[in-house]
């Protein structure tokens, strides 16, 4: 058998804030239409196939809370405004969408260029900053990965190495010039 109907009293006290609007607060009665139409508001613009029902549905609600002062129409009136916002950002969506230029993915294998990127051929010269830095010794290494890199202080890079500020300046001097040498020569062979 089934059971008796019971009238779901927090509806109908939610119903009855409506009717009695007149002196009510604001905030009482935005969230009383929250309680009472957000999942409903939320599933038409769900079934309206919108990307994101859960924030339009967040905009409709901020949309409906400045035009509380002058509803009218008890909880009828509410629900009737509500899903007007809704329809106009439903609608706005789907104008958004025919203005917005169709994008199409990248594929490689239809790409017909025979010349290689700019980025592609200063990586080949160069051979990326590990190649540069390659001919280096591992302290040279060390300190322009700590100085430049990871952009630590002097004082850093010399309480993680073991060694005074003044080893480090020595360092990183000698390795960037180290690093501007074999740099040049890379450059000249590349020309020749």
């Amino acid at each position: 058998m089934e059971e008796p109907l019971v009238p779901d009293t927090l509806a109908h006290e939610q119903m009855d804030i409506f009717d009695n609007a007149a002196g009510t607060d604001p905030a009482a009665l935005f969230a009383a239409a929250y309680r009472t139409f957000a999942g409903p508001v939320q599933g038409y613009l769900k079934a309206r196939g919108l990307d994101d029902p859960e924030a339009v549905t967040q905009d409709v609600f901020m949309a409906f809370y400045p035009r509380i002062g002058n509803l009218t129409g008890g909880i009828q009136g509410a629900k009737s405004l509500l899903f007007s916002i809704a329809h106009a950002r439903m609608v706005d969506h789907y104008r958004r969408l025919e203005r917005r230029p169709q994008l199409t993915p990248y594929d490689p294998l239809q790409d017909g260029r025979i010349t290689p990127s700019a980025e592609d051929q200063t990586v080949e010269l160069t051979g990326g900053a590990a190649a540069m830095l390659e001919g280096l010794s591992e302290e040279h290494q060390e300190v322009l990965a700590l100085r430049v890199v990871a952009d630590l202080s002097i004082d850093q890079v010399a309480a993680i190495m073991g060694k005074s500020a003044g080893a480090i300046k020595q360092l990183q001097r000698r390795a960037l010039q180290n690093l501007k040498a074999q740099t040049l020569k890379r450059n000249q062979a590349n020309h020749e």
